[in-house]
């Protein structure tokens, strides 16, 4: 009986609360109010630049596009693509483990991107921290370097397949859209990451039947192919120095 004494007390003293609160606070002039943002009239009268708080705002939203802007932009997705294969090829289920493959992609790819954030540090970064361009033109002048990273490893049929859908022409490569260069550039990503998957893929099979064929010729049908083949197969890719190989084939296919 205390203990339901208690309980309807707590809750008499809650709602109470939620009752009073708001007849307080109109009394005392309401919820004070945040500011959002604040607009000044260039120079010209006609360009305008948004307050700091409003520029915080927009920036904390765009960092949630942030992980889809690393795969579609840069050479994340070829290289997960490729590693993803590779563990399949050698019949590891686990390992490494997705927070590694993850990690090594993430560091890999900042190694392929340098030069190009490099290139946005020089001619957007820089002068926009300096006060020598506003955020909307440092953030066009930060595409052009990606523009140019992603045009060149674009494959012809592939924009054009996407031009044709949108039904648009561009008169020069530095005319197109950014919203039909990104899905043209991750197809070809796409398309050029099954392909070095499939060569990876080859020699690993090729142990997989010998395996299978040895098995098979000596009767033993109820033991699985995949059990005997996998030493052979890890011990086949490190004599070969395979992790080197792997890496060193995908910087080489960005023209590293």
């Amino acid at each position: 009986m205390r203990r339901l004494a208690c309980c309807r007390f707590a809750a008499a003293a809650g709602l109470g609360l939620l009752i009073v609160t708001p007849t307080v606070l109109a009394a005392n002039g309401g919820i004070p109010a945040i500011p959002a943002f604040s607009i000044t009239p260039g120079e010209n009268g006609g360009a305008q630049e948004y307050s700091v708080t409003l520029q915080i705002l927009v920036l904390m939203t765009a960092l949630t596009f942030l992980p889809a802007m690393l795969m579609m932009m840069t050479s994340f997705t070829r290289i997960m693509v490729v590693f993803a294969i590779l563990r399949q090829a050698l019949g590891l289920q686990s390992t490494p483990s997705n927070q590694v493959l993850l990690g090594l992609t993430l560091f890999l790819t900042i190694f392929i991107m340098k030069p190009v954030f490099e290139e946005v540090n020089r001619v957007a970064l820089q002068p926009y921290l300096q006060e020598k361009v506003t955020s909307v033109e440092a953030v066009e002048l930060a595409s052009q370097p990606f523009r140019k990273f992603m045009m060149a490893q674009t494959r012809e049929d592939d924009l054009a397949l996407f031009m044709r859908i949108s039904d648009v022409k561009y008169n020069s490569p530095d005319d197109v859209s950014f919203w039909v260069l990104m899905p043209a550039f991750v197809t070809s990503e796409l398309k050029t990451a099954f392909q070095i998957g499939f060569i990876l893929f080859i020699p690993f099979l090729i142990i997989d039947m010998v395996v299978a064929s040895v098995l098979m010729a000596m009767g033993m049908m109820m033991l699985s192919p995949i059990i005997i083949s996998l030493p052979f197969k890890i011990m086949l890719f490190v004599l070969v120095d395979g992790w080197a190989l792997v890496m060193g084939t995908l910087a080489a296919s960005y023209g590293l």
